[in-house]
């Protein structure tokens, strides 16, 4: 899989700034759930509601530090 560059808006950056879920989170990541959302809304409208509800809500657990680690998963996980 290639990688490309692409232009954007300074304010279109920021929007996508606003919707990452951890500081480290690539633009590629961001984008990736945005096309999935919008599929999803196309596909099936109530679904993406619930979505983008557990969105919202991970979003704020994240904000109150209360998650793990990738690393603490794999720990848990025996991996």
């Amino acid at each position: 899989m290639g990688i490309t560059t692409i232009k954007v808006y300074e304010e279109t950056k920021q929007e996508l700034d606003e919707l990452r879920e951890y500081k480290n989170e690539s633009y590629d990541e961001v984008i990736n759930k945005v096309i999935f959302i919008a599929k999803n809304c196309r596909d099936d409208p109530e679904l993406s509601k619930e979505t983008i509800l557990a969105i919202d809500k991970a979003r704020e657990r994240i904000k109150k530090g209360k998650y793990i680690t990738q690393e603490d998963a794999k720990k848990r996980l025996g991996l």
